[in-house]
């Protein structure tokens, strides 16, 4: 019985693991050293999508969406800025995100989506 309990430890951390939903599947850049981000043209503004992980000992899911959501703010208000535009603030009813977990690693990840609108 003993020699099984490593295994069935090992099958508990596997299913804890889960993935964020992918809001794109074309290539992201880097923002930051938890951010990857990607663009995505509109007629009056674009979208932004960022993928967002970080380690949590402890997991706190709250924590990890508000930092997502700064995190697509930041970026959204960077590009606009590099374009030499500004943007209208971001409705959080509008943010998609999505969460996920590694259970062996510790990592807690998201994924978020928003339109980004040029302010007139």
């Amino acid at each position: 019985m003993k020699a099984w309990l490593p295994l069935i430890a090992l099958s508990f951390l596997l299913a804890a693991c889960a993935t964020p939903a992918k809001y794109t599947d074309q290539p992201m850049q880097t923002f930051d050293r938890d951010t990857d981000y990607r663009v995505d043209e509109r007629p009056n503004g674009f979208t932004v999508t960022i993928y967002y992980s970080r380690y949590q000992f402890i997991p706190e899911s709250d924590a990890v969406a508000a930092a997502c959501r700064q995190a697509l703010t930041a970026v959204a208000h960077d590009i606009a800025e590099n374009r030499g535009k500004k943007i209208q603030p971001i409705n959080e009813q509008r943010i998609r995100l999505s969460f996920g977990r590694n259970g062996f690693t510790g990592i807690t990840s998201c994924s978020a989506t928003a339109p980004a609108d040029f302010a007139q």
